[in-house]
């Protein structure tokens, strides 16, 4: 596991297009964050030696294993993780199967980086509280 100063967090973004992966990216990048970007759901659950996240993004709709069931295997395993789903296609029952995980944001990849950035750091905070 890659140990990381714990002033830095740390946001692992899972989405199948290398565009929104490189966006969101720099965009935390630029507001001091650390990510990790991962092209499918596979290749997040394969990754052993990452670090321990402090926000999840996962893209709904990936090519194999969605956005979702991965949700649903992390929480299943005990995960107190936050996560926000990210999507191009907001579908109300997409929002209500997510919202029943639970998520803690459910955002349009239209978003506001502003928007993007409120939810991830609210995020992290909650999940920091929640950890003590």
């Amino acid at each position: 596991m890659t140990l990381l100063p714990s002033n830095i967090s740390c946001v692992a973004v899972v989405d199948d297009d290398e565009s929104v992966c490189r966006s969101l990216e720099k965009l935390l990048r630029a507001a001091g964050l650390q990510s990790i970007t991962y092209l499918s759901a596979e290749a997040f659950l394969a990754d052993d030696k990452g670090p321990g996240f402090d926000c999840l993004i996962f893209d709904i709709q990936l090519g194999g294993i969605s956005g979702i069931e991965l949700a649903q295997r992390l929480a299943s395993a005990g995960s107190l993780t936050p996560v926000i789903f990210i999507t191009a296609f907001d579908e109300p029952n997409v929002r209500e199967q997510a919202q029943r995980i639970p998520c803690f944001a459910f955002l349009q990849k239209t978003e506001p980086a502003g928007a993007v950035l409120a939810a991830i750091h609210q995020s992290i905070d909650q999940g920091r509280r929640l950890a003590t």
